[in-house]
């Protein structure tokens, strides 16, 4: 089955999980460049810089040294996720099949769910915070409204949501610049800050681990904003445009969250921030909470063509379409609005143990996802057995990458260092949290081995069946 999708900017996607046909593939290598770039730059990046400081008590300068490292690191793994949505065409999370198979693969679907909730969850909050700050319309509505501009992006879906991201770049870009501008022509740090902070190993991994994160927390859906690019957009030319937009996106507001930390440590972000600008305090907090729903309504776009996913695997005669996605995303946005309230009273602590468990989980996937993509099947997938409840050549369960995914976790575990958990040799390390660098140093390596001495027996498929890639087939 085949639908047509609006060409018109504003127009609503029909498509959800379906196969994009070649016909319908449009855009240019920079549009990788803008969504990411324009993204990024908002509240919960800047906040995420602030955990440097504030909570792990770097020195500015060592925040934006090992924030930087963090962030060139995930983004060369996010990238090259963002590499197989043109030459694919799936999203992500369907793709995940070909390497965990149709049932084997709802291990991580529904766990990416939780994290784009998750996500959704403290974005929402801190934009409610800085329009409340902005407006005085009250905590709880200032983030519905800015969680229903999320929602009309995710039901709009892929088009606009790269028109937000290209407008933004421009709007965000120059904001930031001004503000960066601001804080020194007017002389508004503090002394303190300058001399704020110590640097421990604990506080440079923690930072590191935090910004890898950020970047790797995307890969589970970056080639959802790919997938409609035409094959010869490259990988080469995918990867670059994704790695720049969304490194520099995430380092600049994170290396203002770093200094709004150091100057004011005991305040939330908005309240930091404000304090730190306040000529200009208005403008940046509005473009910023604009810049949170931006990125939210990605996120629930994203968790919605996950929910999907999850129900075509149970029921693969359901071809669900784009009211479907819309009703899904208002259902996410109402449970990340009740997580929101309920975990945001210790923020910031919150949201470093649950980027940290984030990391733990995702790291076995990208590293089973990227190893299969370019080290053993080298990109070429049969993109109709993606559709098939059997999971087609690739059956419903890959047992190697099933036990490369269970024991990616555990293996991490004794590394682990979070406010609740603290693995024994994280312990023994003084603190300091590798369990990341421990997880893909394993399963690269175990994942290509078990696949290349002994795969998986997948169901044989009649070649007649594996000709027509649609959402549905049996």
């Amino acid at each position: 089955m085949t639908t047509e999708v609006r060409t018109d900017a504003l127009g609503v996607e029909t498509r959800t999980i379906d196969y994009i046909p070649e016909n319908e593939r449009h855009g240019k290598a920079r549009n990788l460049f803008t969504i990411w770039f324009g993204g990024n730059i908002m509240m919960l990046s800047i906040a995420t810089g602030l955990l440097a400081t504030a909570v792990y008590g770097l020195p500015i300068w060592a925040a934006i040294v090992a924030l930087i490292v963090g962030n060139l690191i995930g983004g060369v793994v996010m990238a090259l996720h963002a590499a197989q949505g043109p030459q694919m065409g799936v999203p992500q999370m369907l793709q995940t099949r070909a390497q965990f198979g149709s049932y084997g693969s709802l291990l991580v679907v529904v766990i990416v769910v939780g994290m784009y909730v998750a996500f959704f969850a403290s974005n929402v909050i801190l934009g409610g915070q800085a329009l409340d700050s902005l407006a005085h319309l009250g905590t709880f509505w200032s983030t519905v409204i800015v969680g229903l501009i999320s929602v009309f992006g995710a039901v709009f879906g892929y088009r606009l949501l790269h028109v937000f991201g290209t407008v933004m770049s421009v709007v965000a870009g120059l904001t930031i610049a001004i503000v960066f501008i601001y804080i020194f022509a007017a002389g508004t740090l503090p002394a303190s800050a300058i001399s704020y902070g110590s640097v421990t190993a604990t506080g440079i991994m923690g930072t590191i681990s935090v910004a890898a994160l950020w970047q790797i927390a995307y890969a589970p859906y970056v080639s959802d904003y790919t997938r409609y690019m035409p094959k010869d957009t490259g990988v080469r030319a995918a990867f670059w445009a994704t790695f720049a937009g969304c490194v520099a996106g995430s380092v600049i507001p994170m290396v203002l969250g770093s200094i709004v930390g150091a100057a004011f440590p005991k305040d939330d972000v908005a309240t930091g921030l404000s304090a730190l600008i306040p000529g200009i305090a208005g403008l940046a907090m509005l473009v910023f909470g604009v810049g949170i729903s931006v990125s939210n309504g990605m996120n629930l776009y994203c968790g919605s063509l996950a929910i999907i996913t999850i129900g075509q695997t149970l029921f693969p005669k359901w071809i669900p379409r784009a009211v479907t996605r819309g009703a899904i995303a208002v259902i996410l946005f109402l449970v990340a609005l009740v997580l929101g309230f309920a975990f945001s009273a210790n923020f910031l602590v919150n949201l470093s143990n649950l980027m940290i468990l984030l990391l733990c989980v995702l790291i076995p996937w990208t590293a089973v996802n990227l190893v299969d993509y370019y080290a053993v099947k080298h990109g070429k997938y049969d993109i109709a057995s993606l559709f098939r409840q059997d999971g087609g050549i690739y059956g419903r369960v890959n047992r190697n990458a099933v036990i490369c995914y269970v024991l990616g976790i555990l293996i991490q575990l004794p590394f682990i260092n979070t406010a609740f958990y603290t693995g024994p040799i994280a312990t023994a390390l003084g603190g300091v949290d590798i369990s990341w660098i421990v997880g893909l140093a394993v399963i690269c390596p175990l994942y290509y081995a078990l696949m290349k001495w002994a795969p998986s027996k997948a169901p044989a498929v009649a070649a007649a069946s594996l000709t027509t890639p649609v959402a549905g087939a049996e």
